[in-house]
């Protein structure tokens, strides 16, 4: 089976002078492979003589069957969510550790990438989310998180005081250093360290997970991701939400938060025999068969 893939973006971690030799080395291969090749302009600012067309991510998102981003999973993160609107699949290459959304290695990049122009690739649909922040009647603020909206205390460091409810649903008036709505790729994150569950990608949910709760029955809750999620900031100096940590909102008291599933999934590609399983156990050290 061949592959569809005819325009394919190459983007690197952002301000990393490291990306340029596997970039070139990859754009020199699917250049011989008769893909037409476009790069991220501000990654092309980190290579030298590049005779490839430079482009703005939104004119990436227009032209591009496929993005390869070289980098970590904070690149593949903010990549996500700029080219979710756009229907563009995504292949994470690593620089380092393979990551959990970028699992391809350097050293076996090429093989990787070639594999999947012959059509030999996982697809696999992840979530978005998207908030909006109102104060009163006027939106002040809105992002997509491909991992996580977190609410959180600000400088400070007191408590945040906060009303939750999920489809007009009074769920509880909860205490806590900060509340998690996390999708199923963010289930790993920041989510992770605070006591939420491991999600498995191919749900439809969110996880509310609260950063520590003054009162131990504030356990976290998964709800369908049909569902709208509303945060209500009732007390706290200065408080902020945060979307995937790459954009950020100051709140005031009174400030409203409401989260839902966006309309959009994003499309992630996985060498064949990819096993979100088998990336658990290599990330977080499980023991092995």
């Amino acid at each position: 089976m061949k592959s569809s893939f005819k325009t394919i973006a190459l983007i690197g971690k952002y301000k990393s002078p490291e990306v340029a030799g596997p970039l070139l080395e990859l754009a020199r291969y699917l250049e011989g492979r008769k893909v037409k090749v476009l790069i991220d302009r501000l990654t092309a600012t980190q290579v030298k003589d590049v005779r490839y067309s430079a482009l703005a991510l939104e004119e990436i998102g227009q032209q591009a069957d496929l993005a390869i981003v070289i980098g970590g999973d904070g690149t593949m993160l903010n990549i996500a969510r700029t080219l979710a609107p756009h229907d563009v699949a995504l292949v994470g290459v690593n620089q380092g550790r393979l990551g959990f959304l970028t699992d391809i290695s350097v050293e076996t990049m090429i093989a990787t990438i070639g594999a999947i122009l012959d059509g030999k690739f996982v697809a696999e649909e992840r979530m978005l989310l998207e908030g909006q922040v109102t104060s009163g009647a006027r939106k002040t603020f809105e992002a997509l998180a491909f991992n996580d909206v977190v609410v959180s205390k600000g400088p400070k460091g007191s408590m945040l005081e906060l009303e939750v409810r999920v489809d007009g649903q009074f769920i509880y008036n909860q205490r806590a250093d900060g509340l998690i709505v996390a999708t199923p790729t963010g289930s790993t994150a920041y989510a992770l360290s605070s006591g939420g569950p491991i999600v498995h990608p191919s749900l439809s949910v969110m996880a509310l997970v609260p950063v520590s709760p003054h009162t131990l029955s504030n356990r976290p809750i998964v709800i369908s991701s049909t569902c709208t999620v509303e945060i209500v900031v009732r007390d706290n100096p200065e408080p902020r939400v945060h979307f995937d940590s790459h954009s950020r909102c100051d709140l005031r008291e009174g400030d409203r938060i409401v989260v839902r599933r966006y309309a959009r999934p994003i499309s992630l590609l996985h060498p064949e025999g990819h096993s979100y399983y088998g990336m658990l156990r290599e990330k977080l050290n499980w023991n092995r068969e």
